[in-house]
């Protein structure tokens, strides 16, 4: 029997036990209490700095758009192990895809994922057309028969992922036309041809000795040089135009000017391979580099701004961007930028994701309810494109490309022994672009348009030594509906170098998911249509002069080819100028640079963006004009040259 003491010190130590147990219970209740409004997992609060002291979602620069331009300054910001870089990019890669890489398979990337299918409003001035703008390559004559083309690129490596690859940079008076416009002599042809010469890796050519190699540059990233393939008819071309009155240029991007015909050099590898900014810039190793980050498959819609600075000045202090898949639908992202957001969209969208920011046409802003943060009447104004007509001849010797979209077992056994070829040498036509040769010149030139008063057009270009006409042979004839020829035939492009015409950029909506209003404003000045008359009467003039006149199937009476074009009068021929004007894909000028003082100028010669702090554009939408030539090698430069600078002053 349990003793009262045995009993009392029992009843003592439960009544303990109770108590303990009591306060047991209570610490674990006051103790989730406590988590509840005690915050030990501070990613709950506040983003963790790295070693250099930077958020995980914070950069010295943000580069928007993974384009032409945007990879340059990704690797080359980033060569500074202490700059920090986000690159955002709309698209996806384009290294592994084969119609990007084989230079003759670029066609293929249009009206796919890759594209972002613009057009552009009805022309009044070129037949009421709608013209297609798809973002990224060359030669609207591949596409439906209601539309014309100008690629916008949905793919790292932007352009220079989808275009013809041809790196032929304009006249050296283009240059020093932009110096006097911005007021910054390090536009100048002189001073600015360094920035050309630092992108080059030329790959000499036994078949062409003529070319100067001391005049290229051979370290840069970016291999150019000649094709492993030449169409037969390309010499023929180049010398029925030397016999026309032209000369031969053995280099059309070196002091001595870009008059004359030649074939072109473009940007392909000793693999007969297409070299993207992508490709040359974004290498493994770049990648590599722990500070750069590159997202794809993500569309920024909005520049972030600080409005309540000390100074009054708006400043750039990040961007928001959303899956492009999601179009909006899915979770908004944001990240900052410590020191500046470089905006790269080209030529269509840098313009557009500005003004749905608030930086554009204060009226045109208002008008869709977007906040202006600065009123820029310059933004989406100044739009310049080249212009081109198509001439569609027939051959008679068997030799154009048409196979290479093959109709009978014929065509196909040529395609495949084409790609065998392809594949196991580098060598053959896939390896072609299409264009055979080009030739530059001017329209007042008197030899080769004795016909003409050459007072009554007005003079366009920057001086007399640029060129406002080019003109192009295609090896391989495109119909009116846009397919490839069954039968022999070639094309020739006359392209007006030089437009007076400009159009605009404006937006549909405040919605930065919706295609902008895009009115290039084509052929709208009579000298526009006159001097690319012209360039159809030259065309006319090299296709009957020898030797390429015993290609030419003069004899051909088809009346969906242009053989009939010489016996036209020059009335007839604006008409069919207007109703067959197509772009050549350069579109220009939408965020220009300009001095201070002048009406329209959105940025600086340092490419910042006026009246606000912490932006800068850099695409082809700063180009104040167009150069006479092709726009990829120009905004590699551009980019190339800020980089130079944001790595000056970061120091």
């Amino acid at each position: 029997m349990p003793t009262f003491k045995t009993l009392e010190w029992f009843r003592v130590n439960c009544s303990l036990a109770s108590t303990l147990a009591c306060i047991a219970t209570l610490t674990v209740i006051f103790r989730r209490q406590k988590r509840q409004q005690l915050i030990t997992d501070y990613s709950q609060v506040a983003r963790e700095l790295d070693h250099q002291g930077h958020e995980f979602d914070e950069y010295d620069y943000i580069v928007v758009g993974g384009g032409t331009a945007g990879c340059v300054l990704a690797c080359r910001l980033t060569e500074d192990p202490c700059i920090r870089v986000l690159l955002v990019e709309a698209g996806s890669s384009g290294k592994a895809l084969a119609a990007s890489r084989i230079p003759s398979a670029w066609k293929y990337l249009f009206r796919t994922t890759h594209d972002y299918k613009l057009s552009t409003l009805p022309q009044p001035h070129a037949g009421d057309q709608k013209i297609y703008w798809p973002r990224g390559g060359y030669f609207g004559c591949f596409h439906s028969q209601q539309y014309s083309n100008i690629t916008r690129a949905r793919l790292l490596g932007g352009c220079s992922s989808m275009n013809a690859m041809m790196a032929h940079y304009g006249a050296p008076s283009d240059f020093d036309e932009f110096a006097e416009i911005v007021g910054d002599n390090s536009w100048c042809w002189e001073n600015f041809k360094q920035h050309f010469l630092k992108f080059e890796n030329y790959l000499p050519s036994s078949r062409f000795p003529n070319l100067d190699v001391s005049q290229r540059g051979t370290s840069g990233p970016m291999s150019i040089g000649y094709y492993a393939y030449t169409w037969k008819g390309s010499e023929m071309f180049i010398n029925a135009c030397v016999n026309a009155g032209m000369s031969f240029n053995p280099d059309f991007n070196t002091s001595n000017g870009t008059f004359g015909v030649n074939e072109t050099v473009t940007y392909t590898d000793c693999r007969s391979l297409r070299v993207s900014t992508e490709a040359a810039y974004l290498t493994p190793t770049v990648l590599a580099r722990p500070n750069l980050k590159v997202v794809t498959e993500a569309r920024v819609t909005k520049v972030l701004f600080d409005t309540s600075t000390r100074n009054g000045i708006p400043r750039a202090t990040g961007v928001e961007f959303s899956s492009f898949a999601e179009k909006g639908a899915g979770k908004r992202f944001r990240a900052r930028a410590r020191k500046e957001v470089i905006v790269c969209c080209g030529a269509v969208h840098t313009p557009q994701l500005l003004m749905v920011s608030g930086i554009g046409p204060g009226t045109h802003l208002t008008e869709h309810n977007i906040p202006v943060v600065v009123d820029h009447p310059g933004v989406g104004s100044n739009l310049y494109d080249h212009v081109t007509c198509h001439m569609r001849l027939a051959e008679k010797m068997g030799i154009s490309l048409g196979y290479l979209q093959p109709r009978d077992l014929h065509a196909k056994f040529k395609l495949w022994r084409d790609l065998l070829e392809y594949q196991l040498w580098g060598t053959g036509p896939l390896c072609s672009n299409f264009v055979g040769g080009a030739a530059f010149c001017r329209s007042d030139d008197p030899v080769l348009f004795p016909e003409y008063d050459h007072d009554k057009v007005e003079d366009s270009t920057s001086g007399p030594s640029s060129p406002d006409l080019e003109l192009m042979v295609m090896s391989v004839l495109v119909h009116a509906d846009r397919s490839l020829g069954i039968g022999n035939g070639y094309m020739l492009l006359p392209a007006l170098l030089r437009p007076t015409s400009v159009g605009t950029i404006r937006l549909k909506s405040a919605d930065p998911w919706e295609d902008p209003l895009i009115d290039p404003n084509y052929l709208s000045t009579q000298h526009d249509v006159d001097v690319l008359v012209r360039g159809v009467r030259l065309g006319y003039k090299i296709a009957h002069t020898p030797p390429f006149s015993d290609l030419t199937d003069s004899a051909n009476d088809d009346p969906n080819l242009d053989h009939h074009f010489g016996r036209l009068s020059d009335d007839e021929l604006r008409q069919i100028v207007r109703s067959r004007a197509d772009t050549l894909f350069h579109p220009v000028g939408t965020c220009a640079m300009g001095r201070e003082d002048t009406a329209g100028s959105v940025l600086d010669s340092q490419m910042r963006v006026r009246r606000v702090s912490g932006l800068r554009v850099c695409d082809a939408s700063i180009l104040p004009k167009l150069v006479s030539g092709h726009t990829t090698g120009v905004v590699i430069a551009a980019a190339e040259k800020l980089a130079d600078i944001i790595k000056a002053e970061y120091k």
